[in-house]
């Protein structure tokens, strides 16, 4: 009789994949955020979304995407 291999699964995510953790193209990040493409390479030249250039490419973490997302505040106009 064979000896079955023990496997970790501890770090299974349903649906296959971690969101939270994918790194984004430019234009994956501008969909993701409803954004011009455009806008959203301005932005992180400005340093005011954060991403990393890679070469002449932006590259967007999702999960750091959402943290920014939600400590932005939020202006009306009507102060």
């Amino acid at each position: 009789m064979e000896k079955q291999q023990q496997r970790d699964y501890g770090n299974i995510i349903i649906g296959g994949h971690d969101d939270a953790n994918e790194v984004m193209t430019s234009v994956e990040a501008a969909d993701y955020l409803k954004m011009h493409v455009k806008t959203v390479c301005r932005l992180a030249k400005e340093k005011k979304i954060p991403a990393k250039k890679v070469g002449s490419e932006w590259r967007f973490l999702r999960s750091v995407l959402d943290r920014w997302l939600s400590q932005e505040e939020v202006f009306t106009g009507a102060e």
